[in-house]
Order: C-alpha cells, then structure tokens, then sequence
C-alpha cells in the first residue's frame, strides 16, 4: 500500500479511501464487514462514511454496520482512519424536526454523539460537512468544530462539494481564530468529469487540503461499460445509463475503452490509476460491493500510465484548463 499526508496534516493516509455507500442498501454486513477486514489487511487505512448512508428509513445504518465491525476488536479502529459526514437530515418520513440537519452548532453536537454511537467509537478522525451550508455562517460552525476538538470527539475538519469559494471563506474564518481549518475537500472529479480543475483544486493546493475525488469511475461510465454491454450483455444503468444515450459521451467512451483496450488495460483500473496521478489528489474514493471489485481498485495503486496513455486520455476528456485562463481570458 502507498500512503501520502492528508492535506497539509502530519496524519498519514492510504492512496485509495474505502468508500461505504453500499454498506447496508446493496451490500450485507458479513460482506461489508469482509470488505473491511480485506481493506485492512491490504493495508487500506482511510475509511469514508456519513451519517445519512443507508437512506430512507435506514439512514445510520452504514455507520452501524462499521460500528459492529469495529467492536470485533483486533486493533480494527486502531489501524483505521476514520471520516464520516454531517449536513442531511437524519429525520425519518413523518417525524420532521427542526434542527436535525446542515450545519448550525446544535445539529453539530448532536450529529456527532449520534455517529459515536452508531460508530461504536469515541472520536472521529475526519469530520466532513456533507454540503454548503448557505444559512449558518462559518464563525459558528467553527466554534463548534473548536468545542468537538477540545473533547476529544473529533480530530481534524474536511468539506465536501464546496466551490472554491467556500473553501476559502471557511480557512479565512478558521485562521481569524486561530484554528487549522479544513483539511481536506471530497469532490465530484474524475476524467469525464473535470471542472473541479478550474476552481475547487486550486483553492485546495492554495489552502493545503487534500482532494478525495468521489465517483472516480463516474456511475459506471469508465469502468468498461460499453464493452460489458456487447461481451456481458450487461446493460448500463444509473448515471452511466444517461450519459450513454447521448451520442457525443458514447463516442468519448468508446474512444476510451479502445485506447485501453490497445495497451492492455483495465479501463476501471486505469481511471482510478489517472487520478492518482492528479495533482493536490490524496486519494479516490472506491465503493466496492463485492471484494472481486475492491482486488480490482487495489490493482490501480501498482498502475503506471505511460506519457502516451495519458496523453491519449488528456485528447478524449480535455479538462477545462487552467484557471482563470480557461473562462477569462
């Protein structure tokens, strides 16, 4: 496993973050819980969650399902750094509160002894606001942020889909009271889709936040689908499904997967491979709901993309450019 520092920190992270979305809605908790104990013991120390994974009714139960395998013991939490999210509502349908989501310092404290609980653990390493929180302003929620610290509940801050912008108001507040400020930002990124390169990278190097893509493979988009289509049978769905039926995408991915095709490579592997080239990126974010898939991102870490290859993927998914040159001038 190859490990980098998270943002500007001294804590030492690995180069894939396991996501957990699909821990609960699509994957049991034996299975869950295999994928974790493989993650580890690949070396694996980053796992992401949020407090609203498992959705509907079952929001929280993703969290528990970590929290049952953390209580195994065996050094498990010891070994793991662990980051989780606040800002969705956690009401359940017909018992709607006030103050059970985004980012005001009551739902703060309470968001955060719910996941301890649900987590089976007493502090959090990363604590990530989910969203942008356009109606509490960033003195609040940084007073507290101060307070969880001081007890010991949370170690270091990140965000998640916050523009440029906001990352920088957010590290302007924190720095006017003496604090780190965010350390990381967890955002929409990956070849097909580049425009976190024109503002949301650049703000991350400038403040010293790690970048932790999410969809790294886009919904499926870059994981082979169309060959999957003509070999398996297996047609595409979600995210991927929609994008296909657009004939300017299909054609960027059949391009794709034929560039792959010709040098051997695996086209999932080959997208997780590209971003770990990206600068400012600590890590992609990979979801798996089987261990086939989790040995197949792990194949990524040892990938190296030959100038032609990155190059060839560069002239099928041009990113937007430099910034502000790409807009401005």
């Amino acid at each position: 496993m190859k490990y980098t520092q998270l943002g500007r920190t001294g804590l030492k992270v690995s180069r894939l973050v396991l996501g957990t979305m699909n821990f609960g809605p699509q994957t049991d908790e034996p299975t869950s819980h295999g994928i974790l104990d493989s993650a580890l013991d690949a070396g694996l120390n980053f796992v992401d969650t949020a407090n609203v994974y498992g959705w509907g009714e079952n929001k929280g139960r993703t969290e528990e399902i970590i929290g049952t395998w953390f209580a195994q013991g065996g050094g498990r939490r010891e070994k793991t750094v662990l980051a989780t999210k606040v800002y969705g509502s956690m009401s359940r349908e017909g018992d709607t509160w006030p103050n059970e989501d985004r980012l005001s310092a009551l739902n703060i404290r309470r968001a955060v002894d719910a996941s301890l609980k649900r987590l089976q653990t007493d502090h959090i390493d990363l604590y990530q606001f989910h969203h942008v929180d356009r109606r509490t302003p960033f003195e609040e929620i940084w007073q507290a942020v101060d307070v969880l610290i001081q007890q010991g509940k949370i170690l270091y801050a990140g965000s998640s889909n916050f523009p440029g912008y906001k990352i920088a108001q957010a590290n302007e507040t924190a720095a006017r009271r003496g604090m780190l400020g965010l350390v990381s930002e967890q955002c929409l990124y990956n070849l097909a889709e580049r425009r976190a390169e024109m503002e949301v990278v650049p703000a991350a190097q400038d403040y010293g936040l790690g970048v932790i893509p999410w969809s790294p493979l886009h919904g499926g988009l870059l994981g082979g689908v169309i060959k999957k289509e003509a070999v398996g049978g297996r047609r595409a769905s979600g995210r991927s499904a929609d994008a296909l039926a657009n004939s300017t995408v299909r054609a960027q991915v059949q391009a794709y997967e034929d560039l792959l095709d010709k040098h051997g490579l695996e086209p999932g592997e080959a997208a997780l491979a590209w971003l770990l080239t990206r600068p400012g990126v600590t890590g992609p974010i990979v979801g798996p709901r089987t261990a086939e898939q989790l040995q197949s991102a792990l194949r990524a870490l040892e990938l190296e993309l030959s100038e032609e290859v990155l190059a060839g993927l560069d002239e099928i998914f041009p990113g937007p450019g430099p910034s502000p040159e790409a807009f401005a001038w």
